[in-house]
């Protein structure tokens, strides 16, 4: 039996009930008892046909509307709902005290419109919100940060008065794009010590991480989540500062275009591996660190003539060749390999060529270069 079918029989036992009920209390019946049935009976059946509208269809509209949303949705929404039955709690004193029947209907009409109103704004502010609260923790957090260095400064003034200060370096700040962040290896190169200066987050590609981390679409929710981690890691991390700024571009509406702008106020260079991005900003005289260029530079160089070990793991596009790779994802190219498909062959390099999508190797199977000079040699004695 499904569950509006049960929903349906008792909306009909209730109905039922209900009209016994009111034909028992009453004193005296106007109506014979044939039409008390018959009313019962209209009753029941109407019960029966709207029961599971008024009650299963709604609740599992609400429960799959519940089950789709965001966690974030879900608490700005019981934030709002909140904040609206405080209003209508403070309405509803004034508003009883209107005549009859308004002072019964008004204080409910006020619970449900400011509820609604309530729920509706927290949602769509919800990005605000979250602000508020993180930018009053940040702000606590850095009073006590300044709160301690006074006291540190305090104990070391004996010290400063003997010793001169030392000399104020410049401070030196790269913009983070959010593809960069999302992408993950700058919180590894961070870790080398190899970038030098602060890493700056605007506001702007925060809230631009955060669409991400809430999107409907399941890769991109887990795109913008992976990027939050990563700002999160540097954030502990102690070797490479990381600073979030409230700075903002008037007049610009796209984030690329917003960082290039701030860039170019700031004079400092962006960390990225969008395509577009560093074309623009290069276009802008913008100076761009490119992630995937970084990543080319550092993989190991090979000159023909040198042997390698390397496992065949396709065909080639020309007829007799054999494709395998190297630990970073270089293609080798190996003529006469496919017949070692499967197989970890010495091979040994004939050419290298650069292209834009990476580096790509041709090769030569050592064993094969060996029994063919093989057979040429009694050739040449005789």
């Amino acid at each position: 039996m499904s569950i509006n079918t049960i929903f349906r029989i008792g909306g009909a036992l209730v109905a039922i009930g209900t009209f016994v009920i009111i034909a028992l209390f009453k004193s005296s019946s106007l109506l014979p008892i044939q039409y008390d049935v018959a009313i019962a009976a209209a009753s029941a059946v109407i019960a029966f046909i709207i029961t599971p509208y008024i009650t299963v269809i709604p609740f599992i509209w609400v429960r799959d509307k519940i089950r789709v949303a965001a966690a974030s949705d879900l608490v700005a929404a019981v934030i709002g709902l909140l904040i609206g039955l405080i209003l209508s709690a403070l309405f509803a004193i004034p508003l009883q005290y209107l005549p009859a029947p308004f002072g019964q209907l008004a204080p409910f009409v006020a619970a449900v419109v400011t509820g609604y109103l309530g729920l509706t704004a927290a949602v769509q502010r919800k990005s605000d919100i979250a602000h508020l609260f993180q930018n009053s923790l940040l702000r606590r957090g850095r009073d006590r940060d300044e709160e301690r260095e006074r006291e540190r400064s305090k104990k070391r003034e004996p010290e400063k008065e003997q010793t001169p200060p030392p000399p104020v370096e410049p401070k030196i700040q790269i913009l983070l794009d959010t593809s960069t962040i999302i992408d993950g290896r700058i919180a590894d190169i961070s870790q080398t010590g190899f970038v030098m200066g602060t890493l700056v987050v605007p506001r702007f590609i925060l809230n631009e991480l955060q669409r991400i981390a809430d999107s409907a679409d399941t890769m991109r929710r887990n795109r913008g989540r992976r990027g939050l981690e990563i700002l999160n890691r540097l954030q502990k991390d102690a070797t490479v500062p990381i600073e979030i700024v409230d700075t903002d571009v008037e007049g610009i509406a796209d984030v690329d275009g917003k960082l290039v702008k701030l860039a170019r106020d700031l004079h400092c260079p962006i960390i990225t591996n969008d395509f577009n991005l560093n074309r623009v900003a290069e276009l802008q005289g913008v100076k761009v660190l490119n992630i995937n260029e970084l990543a080319n530079a550092i993989k190991p160089v090979l000159l023909p003539g040198e042997e390698i070990h390397i496992k065949i793991m396709q065909d080639g596009k020309e007829l007799g060749q054999g494709v395998g790779y190297l630990d970073d994802g270089t293609m080798i190219v190996v003529e006469n390999g496919r017949q070692f498909m499967n197989a970890t062959i010495e091979v040994t390099v004939t050419r290298v060529l650069q292209t834009v999508a990476g580096r790509m190797i041709f090769a030569h199977p050592k064993q094969v270069a060996t029994a063919t000079s093989l057979q040429q040699a009694p050739t040449k004695q005789k």
